[in-house]
């Protein structure tokens, strides 16, 4: 994996913490709103570090496999893309 490994794994990491804290609200009878309030907040870390892992493979993977040392713009333009795919 091309990404940043510490950066990844430490945001992983914070989203497993909150699920934990999710699985406690449910058992806990928490309001239905506080919990869906986290739910999302869990989903934008995972959403956020699936991107950078994605945008990684691209520019570096992907760079490497077409054997250039010069900026793409085609990779420019997918990772463009990739970027309001996940907004």
């Amino acid at each position: 994996m091309k990404a940043d490994k510490a950066k990844v794994t430490r945001s992983i990491k914070i989203a497993r913490g909150q699920l934990d804290g999710i699985l406690r609200m449910i058992e806990e009878d928490r309001y239905c709103v506080d919990i869906s309030n986290q739910l999302l907040a869990t989903q934008a870390i995972l959403k956020r570090v699936n991107q950078e892992i994605l945008h990684a493979h691209i520019r570096n993977c992907v760079r490497e496999g077409l054997q250039t040392e010069e900026p793409n713009p085609k990779l420019e333009e997918a990772l463009a893309l990739l970027e309001k795919l996940s907004e």
